[in-house]
This record gives C-alpha cells, structure tokens and sequence, in this order.
C-alpha cells in the first residue's frame, strides 16, 4: 500500500467526552480516509492519571498530504481539549541510530530485519565504544563509529560526540542494542522519548557480569528481557515490551545465555518496530501501546 498520503495521529489530553467524536469528525469533514483507529482511557486504578489516549492511521487528500498543514488544521481542536498532537508522515522512514559494546546478538538481529524488509527504517549509522562489529557493519554497508571511552573523564566527551552525530544524521530514534555503558544524566535527557534500551529481567536480582550464569548457579526456572525507554534512573524508564521462558536444571549456563539472547533480540525487535510504527504514547512512568 502506497504510504505518500497516509498519516498516523497520535494524541493525549484529559479524559472526556466527545474527542473521538471531534477527532474523526474533523478528519472526514477535511476529506482523509480513516484507515484504522485505537484510543484508551486511564481511568481506573489507583495510580490511574486520567489521560486519554488515540492513534487514527488515515490517509489524507493531496491538498492537506503535509504534517504542518495537518498541525493547522487541527489547532482548533488542541486548544479546546489542551491536546498533545502528533502527525506523523509513513512515506518518510524514520532515521536509526544504532549502539553496541560486544555483545551482538541483538544488532545482528536488528539488522537482519531491516534488510529483510521486516523493519521499514533508514539506519545512517553504528555506535560503538568497540571495534568488535565494525566488520559487521560493513557487510551492510552501514558507517560504523568507533567512539571509545578511555577513562570515566572521557564519557561526556564520548557522549557530545554521539550527540552531534545524532544532529547530523537527523536521528529520530537511537537504540541500545547491547551498548553496555551508563547515558550522564544530561544524555538521557537530550534523548528523552527516542531511546531504547534492552535488559535482562533479572535486575536488581543479578547484577554486572555473566547475569545468566548466576541465574543458573540459583536454579532460576523463569528468565525473561525488557524493552524500555532510557532515563537517567537505570533501567527503570518507561516499559515497551517484556517476555519470558521456561529453563530448567537439565539446561547448563550455555543454554541459559542462548534462550536469554534469543529472548532479548526478540523482545528489542518489538519495541523499536512498535516505536516506529507510532504505537507507543508515553504516559507518565509507563507506556500505552496500540498494536
């Protein structure tokens, strides 16, 4: 399907009555095509936050086909329901940056899928603070960047580096595929709500070096992975995706590793492919996802 015209609209603003009625109302009166539509209201629950969310994928005549003309027309309707609005345009494949130390399953992964035609974005560029993939890279014909990190003084050097990077390749999501540094608190915030990260669930349980052999030195019957995005607070950023699978003692450390990874890739793929597709609305400290 030829995506030139087509659009999704993502928005949030408090819970009330009559927005689908505005929204979709605005958009058949301006001539566009609604394709598919999802909304959600956080209304129940203790730490409900009483927003209310919507994604309309719809296709617009060729007159409105622009996502500032599409911003104009409904700035009527945000100022009346204090939405926040996004118009987000499918014929421009959004930009990747991808990081990674040395472990690489999930860039492997990562790259497999976007070749493949699985994963319909631009990746301009690697990252990584080793040379372990660079030949990697090269197969693909993607620059790669070695950014190293000497000493702990040389990281916010490192950091303003991959930042200018990122401004001029126009880089709309960076994703930790691996990339087994700790972002300065100044990195999350210049990457806040367009960077993804990927971890093992077993944290705060086991940390540093070798999670999956300590799993199996415990007996640990559940291992899992979780997709999320970066703040400065490690590891606890807003939840994209999460799986798990069942190990058991007849499985040695090895296997342990390969089910995690295979779990890891997996889980990430989701995430950014979600991310992408403008199925994700951030909603205060946890996410809202329209598959």
């Amino acid at each position: 399907m030829a995506t030139d015209h087509q659009f999704v609209l993502t928005l949030s603003c408090r819970d009330t009555k009559g927005i689908v009625y505005a929204v979709s109302g605005l958009l058949y009166q301006a001539g566009c095509n609604i394709i598919d539509s999802q909304q959600f209201g956080d209304l129940d629950g203790d730490d409900a936050t009483g927003l209310f969310f919507m994604r309309v994928h719809f296709e617009a005549p060729p007159q409105l086909a622009d996502t500032g003309t599409l911003d104009k027309l409904f700035a009527h309707t945000r100022e009346q329901y204090a939405m926040e609005v996004r118009f987000h345009a499918l014929g421009r494949r959004p930009r990747l940056l991808l990081m990674v130390s040395q472990h690489g399953h999930c860039l492997n992964d990562l790259l497999f899928r976007w070749k493949s035609g699985q994963l319909a974005v631009d990746i301009p560029a690697i990252v990584s603070n080793h040379t372990t993939f660079a030949e990697l890279a090269a197969s693909y014909a993607i620059p790669f960047h070695h950014l190293p990190i000497g000493k702990a003084a040389d990281k916010r050097e490192q950091e303003l580096a991959v930042q200018a990077l990122i401004e001029r390749e126009r880089i709309d999501l960076v994703v930790l595929a691996r990339y087994m540094q700790i972002l300065s608190t100044e990195f999350c915030e210049a990457l806040k709500g367009r960077a993804i990260n990927i971890h093992h669930s077993f944290l705060p349980s086991f940390k540093g070096a070798r999670p999956y052999y300590q799993a199996h030195a415990r007996g640990v019957k559940l291992i899992g992975a979780t997709a999320h995005y970066v703040t400065a607070d490690l590891d606890e950023g807003p939840i994209i995706e999460q799986d798990v699978e069942r190990v058991d003692h007849t499985m040695s450390a090895e296997d342990y590793t390969a089910v995690g990874r295979d779990i890891e890739s997996r889980v990430l793929a989701r995430a950014v492919r979600w991310h992408v597709e403008h199925r994700v609305l951030l909603n205060g400290t946890k996410s809202v996802i329209f598959r």
